[in-house]
């Protein structure tokens, strides 16, 4: 015990050594430290250090979450860079936000009781989670309704303390994060219940997240609600579940080809491929996910480089939320010099955007992206442990917006700034590991769109039945909800839009009906086609999804999981249904005191039928019982009446 002390002492004072995080987000060596004010309203944890140890111990039987991708692709070539610190390259990045076909991944997370969907870009480069909130008078519209703190009974914001930037009042948590290409997002920091669809094996958990009050730049314009934070920070998703000891210090992302969108996200650790080729990330040398990468290799051939080209100040940075990729100088005219000498053979015509000067090639008379890897040289990036990674040319060309069959190079020049910046373009059908435990990154050549199906991962698994509890919450309000804290939900209200005619819908409606209820695994009698309009060659129509009685509503998981069965495109339609896409829903909360009110309604109305009837046949039964007396009296005549005579009034 005395040396449990005496360990605990010295783990204190070195705790309280450590510097602080940068409030502002930017990178700093060294700059991480445990978690100190207090986000979370469940019990705190253990050390920092006993947390690490228990992952170690227990990692491989905690559950993980699956979650689907969705790519879309953008006119005007909207990124974010997270890099605040290229300032000197702002001039070579802004060009970027300008191109023709840049395309951002997003995924999709319900925050709040009952639930409310986002789409939300994954950014392994952010730390902070962060959506539009509804007294947000400076944001822009965005793909769904923004956050209603006052719509969930289970929100809660994070109180002002010591560890965090303050409001004027001194009544609640600020955060704020600035971009290099002049956007921001800044708001205030609220914890509430976020749940992860129906293809998680991770129940929903209470978070930490921020509620935008301010946007500007291009986070203003973007058709996304907002950034899933997956970066290293106090604040990052992935760092809340890990330090909850919710799943193992890992998660996964796989980016669907130029063809194939899409993809899949895995928050914690799954069984990885034995052939996954592993490089070494030091955390500690930024907040970014970093690998040590020392050259690169064009049709099998090394670009005369000096490794330390790829050794500047930040390394060699992996940023999921940045499109392209960007080498220093040096490294990006070796490369550029290669390439050229193997495509020599093909046509170079201008770029998309005439402002700028990319360097595209017309490859083929087709958009099919298969041929590429027929006419264009491989490329591989060579790291320190003498390791490749073999990149195809969807790894590095993007397709042309006006030209059909040309692409462009999607690698630039990073300006003065020594940083190699690697996104997303660079990580197409590859599975990426970032096993922050073992300060790892991994990669695996794969079909992302069947990520799955390859790997075995267990979509079986759906969310359990109950939500976790919130003792913590004084002013939740359980007058409707069910043990645990959950809301009951009466009704299920979606629009669909379907790839098919709405004259050739109509006569096959209750056809989809049954279709939809076999799907959902319902009753036919619970499920409601409404509405049906046209919508070009396209048909629209409102879906209602009922509860069946004696029960009388849906859990916060059973309506979440059906929601997310159209979200996720879990339900097959039949080929005659065309294909379908969730345009958005409503959850309608349990009218529970408007069934008390209907039944005692009733119950009253017995009463008084009851009560009618047998005031009624008490006052005929006194009716007969007078009748029956009159009848046993003797008959009097009239000349036997005594009958006092009256005297008549004078005239």
């Amino acid at each position: 015990m005395a040396l449990a002390s005496i360990g605990a002492t010295v783990s204190l004072l070195i705790y309280l050594s450590l510097p602080c995080s940068n409030a502002s987000g930017s990178p700093a060596a060294g700059s991480r430290r445990p978690m100190v004010f207090p986000l979370f309203l469940s019990q705190p944890n253990s050390s920092r250090s006993m947390s690490l140890l228990h992952r170690k111990l227990h990692s491989k039987s905690l559950p993980h979450s699956r979650m689907r991708l969705y790519d879309d692709i953008l006119l005007n070539g909207y990124q974010l860079n997270k890099l605040p610190f290229l300032s000197s390259a702002l001039s070579d990045l802004d060009r970027t936000y300008h191109r023709s076909t840049c395309r951002y991944y997003t995924t999709r997370l319900w925050i709040g009781t009952p639930p409310q969907m986002f789409a939300l870009i994954v950014d392994s480069g952010s730390t902070v989670t962060y959506v539009p909130c509804s007294d947000c008078e400076q944001c822009g519209k965005h793909q769904d309704p923004k956050f209603q703190p006052e719509m969930s009974t289970t929100y809660q914001p994070v109180k002002c303390n010591m560890d965090c930037h303050c409001d004027d009042e001194k009544e609640q948590c600020l955060y704020e994060r600035e971009y290099a290409e002049h956007s921001s997002s800044k708001g205030v920091l609220g914890e509430d219940l976020i749940s992860f669809g129906n293809e998680s094996q991770l129940t929903p958990q209470r978070a930490v997240f921020g509620c935008e009050n301010v946007e500007t730049g291009d986070l203003y314009s973007q058709r996304a609600d907002g950034i899933i934070g997956l970066g290293q920070g106090d604040l990052s998703l992935v760092d809340q579940l890990v330090d909850k000891g919710l799943i193992s210090n890992s998660f996964a992302l796989c980016y669907g080809g130029m063809d194939l969108g899409g993809g899949s996200m895995v928050l914690g650790g799954f069984a990885y491929p034995s052939d996954m080729m592993f490089t070494d990330s030091d955390p500690d040398r930024s907040s970014y996910y970093n690998i040590d990468l020392t050259g690169i290799r064009v049709a099998g051939k090394d670009l005369l480089l000096d490794s330390r080209v790829f050794d500047g100040e930040h390394g060699v940075v992996l940023d999921s939320g940045t499109t392209y990729a960007y080498l220093p100088d040096a490294a990006f005219s070796a490369f550029e010099e290669a390439l050229m000498r193997e495509a020599s053979p093909l046509k170079q015509i201008d770029g998309p955007d005439s402002n700028f000067k990319d360097t595209c090639f017309l490859v083929a008379p087709s958009n099919d992206a298969s041929v590429l890897s027929k006419i264009l040289p491989s490329v591989e990036m060579v790291f320190k442990s003498g390791q490749s990674w073999l990149l195809s040319p969807e790894n590095y060309l993007f397709r042309h917006s006006k030209v059909h069959g040309a692409y462009c190079l999607g690698v630039f020049p990073n300006g003065k700034d020594h940083t190699t910046l690697l996104g997303g373009i660079v990580v197409r059908n590859t599975l990426v590991v970032y096993d922050r435990e073992n300060s790892k990154v991994g990669f695996w050549r794969t079909n992302c769109s069947e990520l799955s199906d390859r790997l075995h991962i267990d979509d079986s698994a759906p969310p359990p039945a109950t939500l976790p509890s919130n003792d913590s919450n004084p002013t939740l309000n359980t007058s409707s909800s069910l043990p645990g804290g959950e809301i009951q939900i009466g009704q299920i209200n979606l629009d669909i839009q379907l790839t098919v005619n709405s004259s050739y819908l109509k006569p096959r409606m209750e056809e989809l009906s049954k279709v939809l209820s076999k799907e959902l695994d319902v009753k036919s009698s619970q499920v409601y086609i409404s509405n049906l309009t046209s919508k070009g060659n396209n048909s629209l129509i409102g879906i209602v999804v009922v509860p069946t009685e004696p029960s009388g509503f849906f859990s916060n998981v059973t309506a979440t999981s059906i929601v997310s069965r159209f979200t996720n495109h879990q339900i097959k339609l039949p080929d005659i249904f065309g294909n379908y896409e969730l345009v958005s829903y409503t959850l309608e909360p349990s009218r529970k005191g408007a069934r008390w009110v209907m039944k005692n309604t009733i119950v009253v109305m017995a009463i008084v039928i009851v009560a009618v009837v047998v005031v009624g046949l008490i006052a005929y039964g006194v009716w007969l019982m007078w009748k029956r007396k009159q009848a046993s009296n003797p008959y009097i005549h009239v000349d036997e009446a005594i009958v006092a005579e009256q005297e008549l009034l004078p005239l």
